[in-house]
């Protein structure tokens, strides 16, 4: 049995922050916004596997109300939800996420992306497959005010 699931979220930029994206921290001016750590990246993928198990989505789970969650690490947010899907039975197929932004490049840090996010999800590298667009300037990441991020999920059961 397949399930397909897909994810999408957006953080506006705020300086003081650390910009983490698919669980690596990446050197800029600006982070983004957010009660957890804002990873855009990693919040796709989470709310792509909880689309695929049908278990509604990543605010459902860690409400943005509650201070528990404040600042939390969405690598642990991912692993939380991923035993989810593990306990149903379900291993990942693949992955496919993009990153829209338009500053910084994100080519540097794909492959640190997909290891990290294949570790998370106890899968090959090959599994995850990352890739990132400006835009062209177009839109609030055009505009270098925040980042978007999707992504589909492909879960097999076991």
């Amino acid at each position: 049995m397949f399930r397909v699931g897909q994810g999408f979220d957006v953080h506006a930029f705020e300086e003081g922050r650390p910009l983490i994206i698919g669980g690596i921290t990446i050197p800029h001016e600006k982070g983004l916004v957010g009660h957890s750590d804002a990873d855009v990246l990693l919040h796709t993928v989470t709310d792509a596997a909880l689309g695929a198990i049908g278990e509604g989505d990543i605010g459902r789970h860690f409400p943005d109300t509650d201070p528990e969650w404040k600042d939390a690490d969405s690598a642990k947010l991912l692993e939380y939800i991923w035993k989810i899907v593990e306990d149903k039975g379900y291993v990942l197929g693949n992955v496919d996420c993009t990153i829209m932004a338009q500053r910084p490049k994100m080519a540097p840090y794909i492959e640190q992306m997909r290891n990290r996010i294949a570790t998370l999800l106890n899968a090959d590298a090959s599994q995850v497959n990352v890739k990132a667009t400006t835009t062209e300037r177009l839109g609030f990441t055009g505009r270098e005010e925040g980042i978007a991020s999707m992504a589909t999920i492909l879960l097999i059961k076991k």
